[in-house]
Order: C-alpha cells, then sequence, then structure tokens
C-alpha cells in the first residue's frame, strides 16, 4: 500500500506512539486524521504535520462512545473523502493490581477503550472501505496481547488479547464475504510514555509492575517511531495471505515477504492452543 494520497485515521495520536505514527503517515503522503480525548495534544501533533509540509486535522474523539465515533468518521470524510487507513492506537492501561482488588469500573474502562473502541472504530470506517473495495486495518498489540498475560494488569492484558483476536476474526469475516480489506496487529514494543511511566507512579502499582522500571532506559526500550517505521514497512508488503497476523517492531520483513504463503498455510504469526502432541 502507497500512502501518497490517501487519508489515515490514527487514534490516541496526541502524543507518544500514536503522534509519530501520525506523522510518518503524513511524511508518507497521507492526509491525517488525529483522534483522541485530548484536543490540545491533537492540535500540537496537526501542527508539527503542516509545518513539515503535510495535511492534518484534529477530532477530539472518546473511542469508546459510538456516537463520537460516527461523527469523527463523518467529519473525515467530509474533509478528506473516503478513509483508506484505520491505526487504532488508543489505549487505557489504568487498573494495576490483583483481580480480587480491582474496581470492577476501572477494570472495565481499560477494556471499553481498548477492546471497544478499536471494534467501534472498525465498524464506522468499514461501510466505506468496503464500498470502495480497499481498505487497511491495524491495531496495536500490546503487553499481555499475542505475547503472553500481564500480572498486575489484567484489564489491559486481556483486552489486547482479545483485540489480537478480534483482527483476526475481522480478516476471516472479509475474506469470506470477498472484501479485499487487510487487517493487522502490531507489537510496538516497550516504549517510555505517559501509560509506561503511570503504571509505577504508586508503590502499589511498582509492586505489581516491577519489570517496567527495569525496562527504562535497558536495551529492550524502543523509541515511539520504532513502530511507525514497521507499519510502514508492513504495509509495503501487505497481501491478503498475510492479513489477519500479528506482527511486531523487530520482526523482519525481507523474511515474511519471502513466507507469505507459508505463513498462510501453516497458520503461522496468529495466537493459538499448542497442543501437548
Amino acid at each position: 500500500m502507497e500512502l501518497a494520497g490517501t487519508t489515515a485515521v490514527v487514534t490516541g495520536a496526541g502524543s507518544g506512539v500514536g503522534r509519530q505514527l501520525a506523522i510518518h503517515f503524513a511524511a508518507a503522503g497521507a492526509r491525517v486524521v488525529c483522534c483522541g480525548r485530548r484536543q490540545d495534544r491533537l492540535e500540537e501533533t496537526a501542527r508539527l504535520i503542516d509545518g513539515a509540509g503535510g495535511t492534518a486535522v484534529a477530532i477530539a474523539t472518546d473511542v469508546s462512545q459510538p456516537a463520537e465515533v460516527q461523527a469523527m468518521v463523518a467529519e473525515a470524510e467530509r474533509r478528506f473523502g473516503g478513509i483508506d487507513l484505520l491505526f487504532n492506537n488508543a489505549g487505557s492501561f489504568r487498573f494495576v493490581g490483583p483481580v480480587w482488588e480491582a474496581d470492577p469500573e476501572l477494570w472495565w474502562k481499560d477494556v471499553e477503550t481498548n477492546l471497544r473502541g478499536t471494534m467501534l472504530c472498525c465498524r464506522a470506517v468499514l461501510p466505506g472501505m468496503i464500498r470502495r473495495g480497499s481498505g487497511v486495518l491495524l491495531a496495536i498489540d500490546g503487553g499481555g496481547g499475542a505475547g503472553g498475560p500481564n500480572v498486575g494488569g489484567s484489564a489491559y492484558g486481556c483486552s489486547k488479547a482479545a483485540v489480537v483476536r478480534f483482527m483476526e476474526g475481522l480478516a476471516r469475516e472479509l475474506e469470506r464475504e470477498g472484501h479485499p480489506i487487510l487487517c493487522f496487529s502490531m507489537n510496538p514494543g516497550f516504549v517510555r510514555s505517559e501509560m509506561t511511566e503511570s503504571l509505577v507512579d504508586t508503590p502499589q502499582k511498582r509492586a505489581w509492575q516491577t519489570h517496567v522500571p527495569l525496562l527504562f532506559g535497558s536495551a529492550s526500550e524502543v523509541p515511539p517511531d520504532a513502530c511507525a517505521t514497521a507499519v510502514l514497512k508492513l504495509l509495503q508488503i501487505a497481501s491478503p495471505e498475510l492479513s489477519g497476523r500479528v506482527f511486531s517492531v523487530d520482526t523482519d520483513f525481507d523474511e515474511i515477504r519471502a513466507s507469505r504463503r507459508r505463513i498462510q498455510e501453516e497458520d503461522r504469526l496468529v495466537m493459538r492452543r499448542v497442543p501437548l502432541r
């Protein structure tokens, strides 16, 4: 997929990974719709893009609210025409601790933002993509998604695992109905951000996210733009054989390109139960 002349929607575009996605998509020639809850941060992202010669608009949106998502998509289509690319980056990781001490409302808010938000945004852009017969949908697979459980972060972890399975299921639904729209999940790696810093801002949180301080400044920490770089590489080789798969910032996309048929035939790069035999 070439981004020049396309329209891309990035949720959670006010900072961190989302801001870098928006900036890189614009640099590649896309008109970018920057979405998120904080209008001032979104406008800052849009100014950075405009200042570099790109085109962007900031639209405050709570992705967990259907009416706000629908209004955002309608405004994006009014300004730029059809949406070609959606990156579901907006995320919430508010609850940290054991399940038996969880505030149910706080726990569920993470699921609403991460899972429901992804579903609502995909649902809103898909009718236009289906009419035009093209489009790409992406979502963040964070800690606790395809890689394993997030101890002390069950709401975030299980919602991200659900997002991975949702994107795979959506890919298969689109394939079944003959719609050439591709779906992918992308793990951005460990990025120092407002979210990850908030995971250890109290003694209670530090007791349950003990690995997080160890990752700050370590070789495992990746810059916020690493995800954008990986996504651009993925878009260059995006194909039906790869739809529904999970990738990461350290994926060798040359190897993926060469292995597309095998990945499809052997059902690789997906979450699966591994039998004993």
